[in-house]
């Protein structure tokens, strides 16, 4: 289990992380999300004993990183997948971690073939390629079988079938009752890997529930109908509390009445239904809708741009 409590940091006058309280629970994958600059390096690096906060406590299985006696068998972590000795060779960086906490050399083996690294274990680690370092650093941090993993952007720079590796991996050891605390900005990946997300911006707490509670709290009632009827359906529903737009003859969007009393209000009139879907939206667009005031830069359109240029 991972916990904060009132964690604040402050870089000059900039607040970085602004009385973050969350608790990350055993037994599932709790995706980190928020923009660039919204807190989630500076959080993860202060949970494993990189940064110090201003004020607040960040503990890891009921104890700060420091306090541990092997942090390697409690907390495997990820966060910078370029930060080792270029010099040495995958299996010797691994071997050289393992001895600072007396982890045998057929732990090592077992990481280097968990993660695919056996072809080029005695390679030097400087020339891979980053989704290679990426995969040596998911080794690093199972290296001591911990019970809690906070891995920072693991699928940065993978490829499809390692994304998909790093899903399947990060989900069954979530179901062996681990702490899985990832971050990501690929919002399609977390859809289909985190349980739980924690979303932060400027460094505040913008929401922390499970994914299906967030996603069901953003769709609203919008249902798509289609229907040779689509104009006496929309004449009938439409009210100070229900929006009715049509993308096209006979396509209405409905929102603020739910798919089951337009079934049957258009049951009770005779009128045929082609279509009545209710609209889920995705994560992106619900993340996109609660960081839009807390994105720190902000991209021009390129028509935009062009009309920029020509002005």
């Amino acid at each position: 289990m991972i916990e904060t409590q009132g964690l604040t940091k402050r870089f000059g006058q900039t607040t970085a992380v602004d009385n973050l309280t969350i608790t990350v629970q055993p037994g599932s994958v709790t995706g980190f999300l928020g923009p660039n600059g919204a807190g989630k390096s500076t959080t993860m690096r202060i949970m494993v004993g990189l940064d110090n906060p201003t004020s607040g406590v960040a503990t890891v299985n009921g104890r700060s990183y420091e306090g541990h006696q092997a942090p390697l068998r409690e907390v495997g972590v990820l966060l910078d997948a370029k930060a080792l000795h270029k010099g040495r060779s995958a299996r010797a960086h691994l071997r050289a971690l393992a001895a600072t906490h007396g982890i045998p050399n057929s732990r090592v083996a077992e990481v280097i073939g968990l993660t695919g690294l056996e072809s080029v274990a005695d390679k030097r680690a400087g020339s891979f390629s980053l989704g290679m370092s990426q995969r040596l650093g998911i080794a690093a941090a199972l290296l001591g079988d911990p019970a809690t993993l906070i891995l920072d952007e693991p699928v940065n720079g993978l490829d499809p079938e390692g994304v998909a590796w790093v899903r399947m991996l990060v989900r069954s050891l979530a179901a062996e009752g681990r702490t899985i605390f990832i971050s990501s900005h690929l919002m399609s990946e977390m859809s289909q890997t985190a349980d739980h997300v924690i979303v932060l911006g400027r460094g505040k707490m913008l929401a922390d529930m499970p994914i299906g509670e967030l996603l069901a709290s953003a769709s609203g009632t919008a249902t798509r109908v289609r229907s040779p009827h689509a104009a006496e359906i929309a004449s009938l529903l439409i009210s100070p509390s229900v929006q009715v737009t049509s993308e096209e003859p006979g396509l209405l969007v409905v929102k603020g009445v739910d798919a089951v009393r337009i079934g049957e209000e258009a049951a009770r009139h005779g009128w045929i239904l082609h279509e009545l879907t209710p609209i889920t939206s995705s994560l992106e667009s619900v993340y996109l809708e609660l960081t839009e005031s807390s994105v720190q830069y902000h991209s021009q359109s390129a028509a935009s741009a062009n009309q920029g240029a020509t002005a």
